[in-house]
């Protein structure tokens, strides 16, 4: 009786455990992912959507700045929050735009939360601890809707970048990122 009744307690245990385990976002193959998982000098997550005009056309931007980091220890991950956003859907997408990077579906909004996003395409920066150090546009290019510049004057994700491989606090650590709203998501 003892025995049965310590079982029904460590399996009541058990269910608590893995009801409170945090979701992870998965990968195309369905598998749940943790970007934190393994050691980085920082993170880099971008948040995209296969339907945003403006997330497709930061992608040479995004290819420069990764070209520029991946050897000094960052890493770059894509992320798909919308959760009608099929894999096949992302890998064209992945595709299209010739992205080498690892792409994340992000149904549960775990990393959109943890990140504090609210369109696409927004960059969140983490340092080596996993703690955020920046979230916003990538650039200034992009000035409202329907209005951009021809060049950035202001290339916010790569000095947060920057500011994190040295050590140093990012000099703004948030900027109002323009494009696609996630909140319609939910």
């Amino acid at each position: 009786m003892c025995s049965a009744r310590l079982l029904a307690v460590l399996a009541l245990a058990g269910v608590m455990v893995f009801a409170r385990s945090p979701a992870l976002p998965l990968d195309l193959s369905g598998h749940a992912v943790d970007p934190f998982a393994t050691p980085a000098n920082a993170r880099v997550l971008v948040f995209v959507r296969t339907d945003c005009p403006i997330s497709s056309r930061y992608a040479p931007e995004l290819h420069r700045i990764a070209a520029e980091f991946h050897f000094r220890g960052v890493s770059f991950w894509l992320v798909y929050p919308d959760p009608s956003e099929t894999p096949a859907a992302i890998a064209k997408h992945l595709s299209d735009y010739r992205y080498g990077w690892p792409a994340l579906r992000d149904p549960e909004k775990i990393l959109v939360k943890r990140a504090r996003v609210t369109v696409a395409p927004e960059a969140a920066v983490f340092n080596s601890s996993g703690a955020l150090v920046y979230h916003g546009r990538i650039d200034d290019r992009v000035v409202d809707f329907g209005k951009s510049r021809p060049s950035a004057s202001r290339h916010d994700l790569e000095d947060a970048i920057a500011a994190t491989l040295e050590g140093k606090a990012v000099a703004e650590p948030v900027t109002r990122a323009i494009g696609c709203f996630l909140a319609d998501l939910e």
